[in-house]
C-alpha cells in the first residue's frame, strides 16, 4: 500500500457515509472499495470486486474485500437482532470473545453493517503493511560452557 498521508481522514469521511447510509448504492461501496484496496492487489481480485459492484452484490463485495484486502480479519460473527444486523470482525477469532479485541458494527442494512466494520477494521490497520512489526534477530554462534557440578 502507498503512503497516503490523508487517508485517516479519507476512511474517518468514508465511515461518517457508511454510518448515515440508508442502503448502499454504487458509489459508496465504489468508494470504499477504492479507498480499502491496496494499489498492488490482485487483478483478478479487483476485477471480481468491480463485477460485484456492477451487479449490486453489495454483501458478497463487502466479504470479499474483507478476504482479499484484510486477511488478518476475520468474520467472527453475524447476527441478526431487534431489527439490525450485527457484525463482528476479529484479528484472531481462536480467543474468547472477552479477550480479543474485535470490531462490531450494526445497521438496518447487512450490507451497511459489513460495511462499517470492514471500514474500522482498516482504520486499525498501521499505515505501512508492508514491514514486519517483529524485528528478526539473528542468533550468534553461542561459545560452550561446562554445566557438570564438580562439587
Amino acid at each position: 500500500m502507498l503512503f497516503r498521508p490523508d487517508r485517516p481522514e479519507r476512511l474517518a469521511w468514508i465511515a461518517d457515509q457508511v454510518r448515515s447510509a440508508n442502503y448502499a448504492s454504487t458509489d459508496l461501496v465504489s468508494a470504499v472499495a477504492s479507498e480499502i484496496s491496496h494499489n498492488g492487489g490482485s487483478a483478478q481480485v479487483s476485477l471480481q470486486i468491480r463485477n460485484l459492484i456492477a451487479a449490486g452484490a453489495w454483501t458478497d463485495a463487502a466479504l470479499t474485500l474483507i478476504a482479499s484486502e484484510l486477511p488478518q480479519w476475520k468474520l467472527r460473527r453475524l447476527a441478526y437482532d431487534d431489527g439490525e444486523w450485527h457484525c463482528v470482525l476479529s484479528p484472531q477469532r481462536e480467543l474468547p470473545e472477552w479477550l480479543d479485541d474485535s470490531i462490531e458494527a450494526h445497521h438496518e442494512n447487512l450490507s451497511l453493517a459489513l460495511f462499517k466494520a470492514l471500514v474500522e477494521a482498516a482504520r486499525q490497520q498501521p499505515v505501512e503493511t508492508s514491514k514486519p512489526t517483529v524485528p528478526r534477530v539473528r542468533i550468534k554462534q553461542l561459545d560452550p560452557i561446562c554445566c557438570d557440578n564438580f562439587a
